[in-house]
């Protein structure tokens, strides 16, 4: 049967938040935060998995990763997967529904699994209490960087505390190599999470910035990011911009809310947490991230076109109406 030449988001009804998507072969897939991963109610294999042809229709695949040790915790959030040297790399961050989370990586011969945790944290949980949305990255070079998000308690002029992004290179994909390099913090009201939030023995005037995605475009890095508070129709994707991957960064134009991804409401609210795969023709962007329904039931996983404009990069989403599918003329 031949495939209609358009599509209809979301691309997978069920809770599929956090999704990461990439191309290995002939094949897509897709790899996110379920909803027994955002409950804290995981079975033996965590992280769901879904295969396409094209970026539109999608099947279901099992789970990838082979559950560790139960003391690291039962949220497990937020998986990206790396392929390096002929191996995939999933990172991922696990802790429990109350405490710190901390990142790990599981490695596999094949894209769809079993991973196997390498039995150690990327990140000194004895140091950093809550790590999580790791974002592996290759830049022209061949180099490797780990990008995160971690949480920061001081405050000033120029930031706000709360959660904000960071990046370390990588050493053999399994270990950080440096100290972390201050990406992004948070310092506009859109990227508040909470007024006078109980964290860490204080009160805060908290806020979020998460989910970092980065793409090179006609030189320069672009680390995109989810701020605000996920559960809210505020909260959406932006982004910062550098000559060189570790910074320094530069968010102008971020002040009056996100840029590249709104709610769209009813039927797109807080779109965020985004991540980047080129499509069948080789050529297109498309920006793959979850907006919750209009009843706040389910993040589910839409996808759209990235474009670069006069004024930086935009998606063309939240889209609910029939877009053309990827690999079909336009």
């Amino acid at each position: 049967m031949q495939a209609s030449a358009t599509y209809v988001n979301p691309v997978w009804d069920g809770y599929f938040a956090d999704p990461f998507v990439w191309r290995h072969g002939d094949e897509y897939f897709a790899i996110g935060t379920g909803p027994a991963e955002a409950a804290g109610a995981v079975g033996p294999r965590v992280f769901p998995l879904l295969r396409s042809p094209d970026l539109a229709t999608w099947r279901a695949a099992g789970h990838a990763l082979v559950r560790p040790d139960a003391a690291l915790g039962d949220a497990y959030w937020a998986p990206e997967v790396a392929y390096a040297a002929g191996t995939f790399f999933l990172y991922y961050s696990v802790g429990h529904q109350d405490a710190g989370h901390q990142l790990r990586v599981a490695t596999s011969p094949r894209p769809e699994g079993p991973y196997v945790d390498a039995g150690h944290a990327l990140v000194d949980p004895g140091t950093c209490a809550f790590a999580i949305d790791p974002h592996p990255f290759r830049d022209d070079d061949g180099r490797w960087y780990l990008f995160y998000a971690r949480d920061f308690l001081d405050a000033g002029p120029s930031c706000r505390a709360g959660t904000a992004l960071v990046v370390e290179p990588l050493d053999g994909m399994t270990r950080l190599a440096g100290t972390p390099t201050v990406v992004l913090r948070a310092r506009h009201d859109w990227q508040r999470f909470a007024r006078d939030r109980a964290m860490y023995g204080g009160r805060y005037d908290w806020h979020t910035l998460e989910g970092p995605a980065v793409l090179r475009h006609d030189g320069r890095h672009y680390c995109f990011y989810s701020g605000g508070r996920w559960e809210t129709a505020d909260y959406g994707v932006d982004y910062a911009v550098a000559a060189h991957v570790l910074g320094p960064y530069d968010d102008r134009g971020a002040e009056h809310g996100p840029r590249v991804l709104r709610s769209a409401p009813p039927d797109a609210v807080g779109p965020g947490h985004n991540s980047f795969v080129v499509g069948p023709d080789g050529d297109t962007v498309y920006v793959a991230y979850h907006a919750w329904d209009g009843q706040l039931r389910a993040r589910r996983m839409f996808v759209d076109r990235l474009v670069w404009t006069s004024a930086g990069p935009r998606c063309l989403g939240p889209t609910t109406d029939p877009q053309p599918r990827p690999g079909f003329a336009r």
